[in-house]
């Protein structure tokens, strides 16, 4: 009997939460409507990350239906019908992405990270389905083949020129077998992409520098003493002051602390993120990306990444990159040798015999009159 019983009592709690689930839900999702605020600028109190996937998801749709539209159109192609079009697809998958993207660099959480992964396969495919378009990619190929009946200014002739070289440098001119393996190289990458800073994160967060004398806070501004000792307290570090990787935290105390192995302590907690041989280390992840990048080149038929990124660029292959940095790093290492040498006189001046190191540059540049 008991059996019976709790079939009926489990449909009916079930169909309590859900009831609360949609109430809970009935909050209108920013990115399906139009900004109402000054310059359009995203809402950002509105949006919860809760509203991204289905945003995401429903702007592939859109964009998807707007892609057939082009290609199903049996009009001859035209830069309005074509290039104009293609370039106004996808408005609520961008508007999405932008957000997204932005918050994720500026204010990252964990619950952003598990977003990021779930949508990052989503869109790197919806790149490359437009990319690899290949009745999309005939319709732009012909408008760009016949640019010059069409008359176009300035602007346009830009953006036909950008939308042709993105489809050929997306790929659309490979071979069916190449294009293929372009698509898994190109989630790879983006997946490895966010895992690299998923482990930066997870290694700011990790790293405290809690200290409990008040003599080890010697040189630091009262201000910064007071920002410490507050995020200490919030960490549930009772009279005590906590130093991070943040900036914020991390170059004040380097400029300022008298402590120099405190000093050299959070600057190596700081240059050694991703390189601790644990579960955060990107070692691993860098040799990935730099292999893969590798091969990306290599189905462009360049010989390197290098060569396929900076050949739309001004300074067109490596070798003027390498000219470029040279001619910037013989002056700049000259007077940083210089100011070395000054910085290392005034530690012998204080009375030290110690070698200047990077963890201390910072602080006795700020000692100099």
């Amino acid at each position: 009997m008991k059996k019976y019983f709790l079939t009926p009592l489990l449909l009916f709690v079930m169909m309590s939460l859900s009831i609360m689930a949609q109430k809970k839900d009935s909050r209108p999702n920013p990115f399906f409507q139009k900004y109402n605020t000054p310059f359009e600028v995203p809402p950002f109190d509105k949006i919860k990350p809760v509203d991204f996937l289905p945003a995401i998801k429903e702007g592939i749709k859109q964009q998807q239906a707007e892609i057939r539209k082009i290609t199903s159109n049996p009009a001859a192609p035209t830069f309005v019908n074509t290039i104009v079009a293609l370039e106004f697809s996808g408005d609520l998958l961008k508007r999405t992405r932008i957000v997204l993207d932005n918050l994720c660099s500026a204010n990252i959480t964990p619950e952003l990270q598990a977003i990021q992964k779930e949508v990052s396969p989503l869109v790197s495919k919806q790149d490359d389905d437009i990319s690899l378009n290949a009745d999309l990619f005939k319709k732009v190929k012909a408008v760009f083949e016949k640019k010059a009946q069409f008359k176009l200014n300035i602007e346009q002739s830009k953006l036909l020129e950008n939308t042709y070289r993105g489809f050929v440098r997306g790929g659309a001119n490979l071979s069916v077998e190449k294009q293929n393996r372009l698509r898994e190289v190109n989630q790879k990458i983006s997946l490895l992409t966010i895992q690299f800073g998923e482990n930066i994160l997870n290694e700011n967060k990790k790293f405290e520098l809690v200290l409990d004398k008040k003599e080890d806070l010697a040189g630091l501004p009262q201000s910064i003493i007071d920002v410490a000792a507050e995020a200490a307290k919030a960490k549930g570090y009772e009279n005590k002051w906590l130093f991070t990787l943040s900036k914020t935290s991390m170059i004040p105390f380097i400029q300022n602390a008298q402590r120099r192995d405190l000093r050299e302590k959070i600057y190596k907690g700081y240059l050694n993120k991703g390189n601790n041989g644990d579960s955060n280390d990107n070692n691993g992840i860098v040799s990935q990306i730099v292999s893969l990048r590798v091969e990306k080149g290599n189905l462009f038929g360049f010989k390197s990444y290098a060569d396929y990124i900076l050949e739309e660029t001004m300074a067109g292959k490596p070798e003027n990159v390498y000219k470029l940095l040279m001619q910037l790093y013989t002056p700049s290492l000259a007077t940083a040798k210089k100011e070395a040498a000054e910085l290392q006189e005034m530690i012998k001046k204080e009375g030290n015999n110690f070698k200047l190191e990077s963890w201390d540059w910072w602080n006795y540049s700020e000692k100099v009159d």
